[in-house]
């Protein structure tokens, strides 16, 4: 399967109002939710040492399906992400704690870079 990526040479402001003498700071985007659960859902599956498959015939859903919810092109329901995390034997509530610090991971760089010290300070 082929895919196509568009690169723009600068970032696109269409729909974003901008106030006169306002500072404008560039933010990288937040990762999505389902980007985020996924990444988590794939992180305890490794540390448990479970395949794809395993997990899938377990939590009863298809491993295609299952690597798209991974991979964060999927968004993954309730029912369905308490299933997966009753088969990786772990709590909905430290799958969605370690996803929010996945989340978080952006902003913090962002914060830790602009109150560091420049190079020439230091």
């Amino acid at each position: 399967m082929n895919s196509t990526t568009a690169l723009l040479e600068k970032p696109s402001n269409a729909g974003q109002a901008q106030v006169p003498g306002a500072v404008t700071t560039r933010r990288t985007p937040e990762p999505l939710l389902r980007q985020a659960l996924g990444l988590t859902l794939r992180a305890f599956r490794a540390d448990k040492g479970v395949t794809l498959r395993e997990l899938a015939a377990v939590a009863r859903v298809s491993p295609g399906y299952l690597s798209e919810l991974e991979r964060g092109r999927k968004e993954v329901s309730s029912e369905l992400l308490a299933a997966v995390c009753h088969a990786l034997e772990v709590n909905v509530a430290d799958v969605l704690i370690e996803a929010a610090g996945f989340m978080a991971l952006p902003s913090m760089d962002e914060e830790l870079a602009s109150t560091a010290p420049a190079a020439s300070e230091a």
